[in-house]
């Protein structure tokens, strides 16, 4: 069941709808259900499985009878900020604006595994985190509701900073913040996560792909996931590259402060995590966001879900996804989730790619 919130951000942009239907229905089918489409609340249903559009308020939740991860491929949180991008970084100094049901303490508790920044609710706060930042190097400049990488800035100066807060409406800065971190060259982004539907987990880690949109921007293009059976101690035990595993740690971190500090109660759980050199060229490694709903992997969690259902003997598999912007034909052997002309952002293909089925469960 789709469910889509009148109060969060949601994309309506064809592909998106499109795909959230696809895999909607496919995970209605690993749990024997009835794909139903969108959520009606007046309509009486038997045995809910929602497929939420954003990540979910707990109040919100309790009402549609979400208890536990078992009714929902998502996550819950308590406050409307606390699924973005600024809940990574600490506030500019005690004085700060912050919104309703701030915690101080969770980027206190994920300080090591995160890049140096500040998030910012109010211009005047922006503006001091910018004046602290730049004698480091160029900021990297983060809208908190930004997707894929849309609507990111690299601010070199105070001017620059002043033109990108004046595209940003003063409401949206207030309630769910802008994130100004620290902008790094050479730079992997690496994916690590973890799903599940009932008792079948699966977590993985992988590798992000840019792309070119467009409208000229570098912004997602896909990711090729190496995934296992079980939590992330099996993902570490099956990992040997120090750069993997130091990714892998960082995100670990990450998650269980949200739980912690921040109530998350989640069945899907998706981090970036990027490994760059800063502009002392010194190697920086950290958490830049959180995923804690259907996001651009989750094609490649659902197919990898699938496969271990239908084999015992499976324990990992690698898998793609991809996004490719303009009128190329993807490969026979794709699962296609769109592939034509989305009206908001032109002609794009989607699909996703099974590389590899392993039984022993080694990574090479």
């Amino acid at each position: 069941m789709i469910y889509r919130s009148e109060h969060q951000e949601s994309s309506s942009s064809e592909h998106v709808v499109t795909t959230l239907q696809q895999m909607a229905a496919r995970l209605a089918a690993l749990k024997g259900y009835e794909f139903a489409g969108e959520y009606d609340p007046a309509k009486k249903y038997d045995n809910l499985y929602f497929v939420p559009a954003d990540t979910l308020l707990h109040k919100a939740a309790l009402k549609l009878g979400i208890r536990d991860e078992n009714n929902l491929f998502g996550g819950c949180v308590h406050q409307p900020f606390a699924s973005t991008k600024s809940i990574t970084h600490p506030l500019v100094d005690a004085a700060a604006t912050a919104p309703p049901g701030w915690n101080h303490a969770f980027p206190d508790a994920v300080a090591a595994s995160v890049l140096l920044g500040f998030s910012a609710f109010s211009r005047r706060d922006a503006q001091t985190a910018c004046s602290r930042l730049l004698p480091q190097g160029t900021i990297r400049l983060k809208p908190a509701l930004g997707i894929g990488g849309s609507g990111q800035m690299i601010v070199a100066s105070q001017s620059d900073l002043e033109a990108a807060l004046a595209t940003i409406a003063p409401d949206i800065l207030a309630c769910y913040g802008l994130v100004l971190e620290q902008n790094l060259d050479q730079v992997a982004t690496y994916s690590v996560g973890r799903a599940q539907v009932d008792g079948n987990r699966i977590s993985y880690h992988g590798i992000q792909r840019l792309t070119t949109n467009h409208q000229g921007e570098s912004v997602y293009g896909g990711s090729s996931l190496y995934i296992v059976r079980g939590d992330y101690a099996a993902l570490t035990r099956l990992t040997q590259q120090p750069t993997l595993l130091s990714a892998i740690d960082q995100a670990r971190c990450y998650d269980a402060a949200a739980e912690s500090h921040l109530g998350l109660m989640a069945s899907r759980r998706n981090y970036d995590i990027a490994q760059g050199v800063d502009s002392s060229g010194q190697v920086r490694s950290g958490v830049l966001e959180q995923s804690w709903r259907i996001g651009g992997a989750s094609p490649a969690e659902i197919m990898a879900l699938e496969a271990f259902a239908a084999d015992d003997g499976l324990q990992s598999i690698r898998v793609s996804t991809h996004e490719v912007y303009g009128s190329a034909e993807p490969p026979g052997h794709a699962n296609v989730h769109f592939q034509g002309v989305d009206s908001e952002v032109g002609a794009i293909q989607k699909y996703c790619t099974i590389d590899a089925y392993e039984y022993s469960a080694i990574e090479t």
